[in-house]
């Protein structure tokens, strides 16, 4: 993502810029400098450490009427305004298919590796309204689910 985002920023004319969170106290001053640039929106990627503080990243983007991205489906549930990635309950179907596969006495090794072929996008309309965005009716009707 560090090589493809930025070529495809320039490409948008958009400017990224990125905030490193290493730990669960770097959140305040991350957030505070956000506040400080006041950008047009927020991308929060996967990792533990944003999973772990999902509901107060959420509840920041909220309080800052901050459009948001994010890496799950279950941080848009909780409050998040979008997110578009592989479909979690295909993927953890495939899931089960391999490791059926493996109980039943494949090797591993001999399995191929799949990436996932449905995504989805997601909408929390609710959200939207509460920061003040409107959602194009074109883009609601793409969305795969869409929470009033």
């Amino acid at each position: 993502m560090k090589e493809t985002l930025p070529e495809a920023a320039r490409a948008l004319r958009l400017t990224i810029r990125s905030w490193g969170v290493r730990a669960e106290d770097d959140f305040d001053s991350v957030f505070a400098a956000i506040s400080k640039w006041r950008p047009d929106g927020l991308y929060v990627p996967p990792g533990l450490l944003m999973f772990n503080n999902q509901k107060r990243i959420v509840d920041f983007a909220l309080k800052s009427r901050l459009p948001s991205m994010y890496y799950s489906r279950e941080a848009v549930d909780a409050g998040g305004l979008m997110y578009y990635g592989a479909d979690e309950a295909e993927s953890y179907r495939r899931v089960a298919y391999y490791v059926d596969r493996i109980l039943k006495g494949a090797k591993p090794a001999d399995l191929p590796v799949e990436q996932p072929m449905k995504f989805e996008l997601v909408i929390n309309l609710k959200t939207a309204k509460q920061i003040g965005l409107t959602i194009p009716q074109w883009t609601l009707m793409k969305a795969d689910k869409v929470i009033q």
